[in-house]
């Protein structure tokens, strides 16, 4: 199987492997699961050289992966609205989540870029601000 390789942040190395690692606890189907456990194996080899270097990042992965289940079940809540056409408060409740968690996922990107010395950082931009 053909991989590439590209430069990334530590932060966002941390993300992926942590939506990958949701998605090996969460995901039912055994085919799609194999095929997110190879990604997941190929990368955590190179998670742990970096914790090696710097074992306070764990905590950090461990943050991260607990927002990244937040929004998981946001979008969850999101799909399952939509579904049923309940653009209700709950709806709305929901959609702000999005933007909160996405928020605190960013910043703790961006906590472990600055912790691992990451020569990448990532910027956001908003309507109205930021």
């Amino acid at each position: 199987m053909q991989t590439i390789s590209v430069p990334v942040s530590v932060g966002e190395l941390a993300d992926k492997l942590s939506i990958l690692h949701i998605k090996s606890e969460r995901i039912d189907d055994a085919g799609k699961r194999a095929h997110v456990l190879v990604e997941l194996e190929g990368l955590r080899p190179i998670w742990e050289r970096v914790v090696a270097a710097n074992p306070a990042l764990a905590e950090e992965y461990d943050r991260l992966k607990a927002v990244n289940e937040q929004m998981w079940d946001v979008q969850d809540g999101l799909r399952a609205r939509e579904a049923a056409k309940a653009f209700d408060d709950g709806f709305i409740q929901l959609a702000r989540a999005v933007a909160v968690r996405n928020g605190e996922r960013v910043a703790i990107k961006n906590g472990i870029n600055r912790m691992s010395g990451s020569a990448f950082i990532e910027e956001k931009q908003y309507q109205g601000g930021g």
